[in-house]
């Protein structure tokens, strides 16, 4: 990385600054292609034949087939963007949420409902 970004030291947590932007750049604009049905069409139909259209590294892929929509936003994917995705699958922004943090959905919806997350994982590290 090239600036210094305190934010970094947040454990799991991904800020899209300009620097992800760049490297999720083709993985975003895939993303925003499936805005339109028949894009969903072609990518349901082959999925692989699909991203292998998109500039994008074989990591970004892979993660695309795979669902990781963690490993998606660590290689510059924006949620926003990745939302297209899920949408297309037929499932809710709350259930990917869920599975980006290792939860079921009615687990992860109970825990929002009483406040969300402990707030020890918001710390920077070595932070009390």
């Amino acid at each position: 990385m090239s600036l210094n970004k305190p934010y970094q030291k947040i454990p799991g947590t991904i800020i899209f600054d300009a620097e992800m932007a760049r490297l999720g750049y083709h993985l975003n604009q895939f993303c925003m292609s499936l805005m339109q049905a028949a894009n969903r069409a072609k990518f349901k139909a082959d999925e692989r034949a699909y991203l292998d259209e998109w500039p994008m590294s074989e990591e970004q892929k892979q993660a695309v087939m795979a669902r990781d929509y963690n490993r998606m936003m660590a290689t510059g994917g924006n949620i926003y963007f990745l939302a297209k995705i899920f949408s297309s699958d037929g499932l809710s922004f709350q259930f990917a949420a869920a599975t980006m943090t290792g939860m079921s959905q009615p687990d992860y919806a109970d825990m929002m409902l009483k406040g969300g997350r402990n707030p020890q994982g918001n710390m920077f590290e070595g932070e009390q």
